[in-house]
């Protein structure tokens, strides 16, 4: 009786779990080249962010009730729609008004920073939700910026003093401001610092006094 032949040993150099644990190596020893070794950090970047992100949708208190009031107005948030993705180092967050939210996932060098730049984000996509937000109007810009600056927690006094911004008085109502102008200015139909000013100054009253959906500013 014949024996059944049995395959041949599979050459080490061919198996895709050996090629994986000699790039491993390589990345681990220094001995990657550049191109590899920026592919392997961003790859770890987006890892970690999306980790970090999924956490934050279930256990952030701040994340999971914005998320709750978008649904209650009719624009419910799935993971899917809350990108991490490598952008400047200039911003940690973006929103697009077509439902979208990006993460910098190189950008956050704790969890607590992306928590308060995905709620950040967050009240920009409930203000387009439940008002109607033109983007392009600079007062509506400017009042959605300062919302979302003050109940985010971007405004925090030791978010603030890692930035090297420290002030006895009303420090909290100066970083809403500051932060709403810079953002306000860089909008395309804004021609200047004066007109983002003022844009800021026309609707800070309201809109520094609304905090919907929170009862308070945190």
């Amino acid at each position: 009786m014949a024996l059944a032949s049995s395959a041949p040993p599979a050459d080490p150099a061919e198996s895709q779990a050996f090629q994986r644990w000699l790039k491993k190596a390589a990345l681990l020893t220094g001995f990657a080249t550049p191109e590899e070794q920026q592919r392997y950090n961003e790859e770890q970047k987006h890892l970690r962010c999306e980790k970090w992100k999924n956490d934050l949708m279930y256990y952030s208190p701040s994340v999971v009730f914005m998320l709750k009031h978008l649904k209650l107005s009719g624009c419910a948030v799935p993971p899917s729609n809350i990108v991490c993705a490598p952008c400047d180092l200039t911003r940690s967050g973006g929103f697009n008004p077509a439902g979208a939210i990006v993460l910098c996932q190189g950008h956050f060098a704790e969890k607590k920073h992306m928590e308060d730049t995905l709620t950040h984000e967050l009240i920009h996509m409930y203000d387009h939700c439940k008002f109607k937000v033109d983007w392009y109007n600079l007062r509506h810009h400017a009042c959605s910026e300062i919302r979302a600056n003050s109940l985010s927690g971007d405004c925090r006094w030791l978010r603030e003093l890692d930035r090297g911004h420290v002030s006895i008085s009303k420090q909290h109502q100066a970083c809403v401001r500051r932060r709403a102008i810079l953002s306000v200015q860089a909008n395309p139909k804004c021609p200047d610092e004066a007109a983002a000013e003022r844009a800021v100054n026309e609707v800070w009253e309201s809109c520094f006094n609304d905090t919907r959906p929170f009862d308070e500013v945190s």
